[in-house]
């Protein structure tokens, strides 16, 4: 596997990457499987492909901010990402993992690897929901108090191909919590263990910095080498076709208000 550290100048320009990335594979331009890091310089909202912006996202408060909002080709729900928000895409081929052409099968494959990553920093890691890492409560024996329920540092999302699939989420390590709360509407789809929690009483940070996950994160998925070359004309192509063009996948770009 390749490692890519990379963050573009624009939102549009950051989701088409990891697309460019899975399509370049998918088309024999890379041949090797890739991770991909990155972190958004500026604060984003981004649905999932087919979420609905007017169920999902606030979106007079994103407008008032001057928060960009768009969509990506993967599935799953809405998240904000920005600084304190550690990004991460891997792109593997599904010809010698086949089996990972089954959605559950791909999302346990690759949260397994990355819990077992996060498992040094974090020992209450654990899988929850469809496609969540979050941290267990901790038992206080002396205070018996009751345990905090799961908090949730990461959501995940993919998108298959024929013969390679595109992973991809976020880790929240230094964010800004109250941002979720101020421009994400109440989730309509949500896990059986968020139960109705409000967004700033359900998720949380990990305790590190955006160094050391990367680091782990490119030792853990044995990504020492970095890839060679990145596709600028899919992304350019992405940007200029999709995200400067089509309404529903750019919803709201401040720059051109």
């Amino acid at each position: 596997m390749k490692h890519l550290q990379l963050t573009l100048e624009t939102p549009a320009q950051n989701l088409s990457l990891d697309e460019a990335l899975l399509d370049a594979a998918e088309a024999g331009e890379i041949s090797h499987n890739v991770l991909r890091l990155w972190e958004s310089p500026e604060y984003c909202v981004v649905l999932g492909r087919s979420s609905k912006v007017e169920i999902e996202v606030n979106l007079p408060a994103c407008r008032a901010a001057g928060i960009p909002v768009l969509r990506r080709s993967s599935g799953g729900g809405t998240i904000v990402a920005g600084p304190g928000c550690l990004m991460y895409a891997v792109v593997l081929n599904l010809t010698t993992l086949p089996q990972l052409r089954a959605v559950d099968l791909a999302h346990q494959h690759v949260l397994q690897r990355l819990s077992g990553i996060l498992l040094p920093f974090l020992p209450t890691v654990a899988i929850a929901g469809t496609s969540d890492l979050v941290t267990l409560p901790a038992t206080d024996s002396v205070t018996r108090t009751m345990p905090r329920p799961e908090r949730k540092f990461s959501g995940n999302a993919l998108r298959i191909k024929r013969n390679h699939f595109l992973y991809h989420g976020t880790l929240f390590y230094n964010f800004q919590l109250k941002k979720i709360e101020q421009l994400l509407k109440t989730a309509t789809r949500q896990p059986d263990y968020r139960d109705n929690r409000s967004h700033m009483d359900f998720v949380t940070n990990l305790p590190r910095q955006s160094d050391e996950l990367a680091q782990a994160l490119i030792k853990g998925w044995n990504a020492q080498s970095p890839l060679a070359s990145w596709p600028h004309q899919r992304v350019a192509d992405l940007v200029k076709n999709r995200y400067a063009k089509i309404p529903s996948w750019t919803i709201f770009n401040p720059h051109n208000s």
